[in-house]
């Protein structure tokens, strides 16, 4: 009995541990890296490969060191990337496999006894590979790193120095000094593409709403703050709305939420399809629009409104054919005797509670007392 329970914690404890890294950002990050160097790393050893071959073949070393050039250069690809991937911490793997691929390189240009052009190749590859995934410091490293592991390999291996480049060996050096720095620049553009729909998918994220696409509270408050001290510095006309969907909570308990829902969505629409596209509409609240209309006089802002009263009537919405969506509104022009925007802000709201106050569906023009 004590077993089995043992057993089943274990067993708890192992799925837990497994699955828990999926929904860490730090996993998915690592994962993501690991199999974007995958493509490198594969071409890179083939490419490798053909030149290592142009020089072995001049070498005296056993013939074991052409199966472990064979398993370098087209399994360690694929296993590094199942290490990555089988890690809880792919990240941190893929640094030691990056390790792994420095130690190799020195190791490689002891093998072929400091052929200059290849040698200095593998090493370009190897440094390109270390500077691009984690930096200076890295590459520092790995390059100091790479270096002493050459000279030590210099006293075990018995390959003969030879820095001459042979013509055979120049041409097969090429598709490593060709195909390799264009497929890591390519690799690099990529990665900075998404990077940038990435910052820019986070950026709609962080100013819109995300029911009606419109700017949410926060940053439509800072595109206020904006506005009011241009309309401050500049004199200009500006006008401040503030609309509200009238009994919303009536609409939600009496059709659903879903309903009320299409009713935000249908008021939406009505005013970016009304107002002009330098209007700044945000969602203010659950039912409660704000809307900047910079340039604009209050007159002008009370016959769009009555555009959209308009448009409303005719307004029918799926499974509630009985509904009459109805706005009322309050609109403040700026004033230069506003200290901020937030009495700016608390005008416009006085207003609306006018129009709630005499009777809904209406307009009302905040008045200085």
């Amino acid at each position: 009995m004590n077993d089995e329970q043992t057993f089943s914690k274990w067993r708890l404890w192992d799925i837990s541990a497994r699955e828990k890294p999926l929904n860490d950002d730090k996993y998915r990050s690592g994962l993501r890296f690991a199999r974007r160097i995958w493509l490198p790393r594969t071409v890179g050893h083939f490419c490798c490969f053909i030149m290592f071959a142009g020089v072995l073949v001049d070498q005296a070393l056993p013939g074991w060191w052409w199966l472990a050039l064979v398993m370098y250069a087209f399994v360690w690809p694929h296993l590094a990337l199942q290490i990555a991937e089988r890690s809880s911490d792919p990240m941190t793997a893929e640094r030691r496999n990056l390790i792994i691929d420095t130690l190799m390189a020195g190791i490689g240009i002891a093998i072929m006894g400091g052929n200059a052009l290849p040698c200095l190749l593998l090493s370009m590859m190897i440094n390109m590979n270390n500077i691009g995934a984690f930096g200076v410091r890295f590459f520092a490293a790995g390059l100091m790193l790479q270096m002493m592991t050459a000279l030590m390999a210099m006293q075990f291996i018995d390959a003969p120095l030879n820095l001459t480049t042979t013509p055979l060996q120049f041409f097969l050096s090429l598709p490593t000094l060709i195909i390799y720095p264009a497929l890591f620049g390519f690799v690099c553009y990529r990665t900075a593409v998404n990077l940038a729909e990435h910052k820019r998918r986070h950026q709609l994220i962080s100013t819109r709403d995300g029911m009606t696409g419109v700017y949410n509270r926060r940053h439509w408050e800072q595109l206020l703050i904006i506005e009011y001290e241009n309309a401050l510095r500049y004199r200009r006309a500006s006008t401040l709305l503030l609309i509200d969907i009238d009994h919303f909570k009536q609409i939600n308990d009496t059709y659903g939420h879903d309903v009320g829902d299409k009713a935000i969505i249908a008021v939406t629409q009505y005013l970016q399809l009304t107002l002009r596209v330098s209007d700044v509409i945000g969602r203010f609240g659950g039912d409660e629009f704000a809307v900047i209309m910079s340039g604009t006089s209050p007159e002008s802002a009370v016959a769009a409104m009555d555009r959209i009263h308009e448009r409303l009537q005719n307004l029918r919405i799926e499974n509630a054919a009985s509904l009459n969506v109805q706005i009322s509104v309050g609109i403040a022009p700026f004033n230069t005797h506003m200290k901020d925007y937030q009495e700016w802000l608390k005008a416009a709201d006085m207003a609306l509670y006018q129009a709630k106050k005499a009777g809904r569906n209406r307009t009302e023009v905040y008045t200085v007392r």
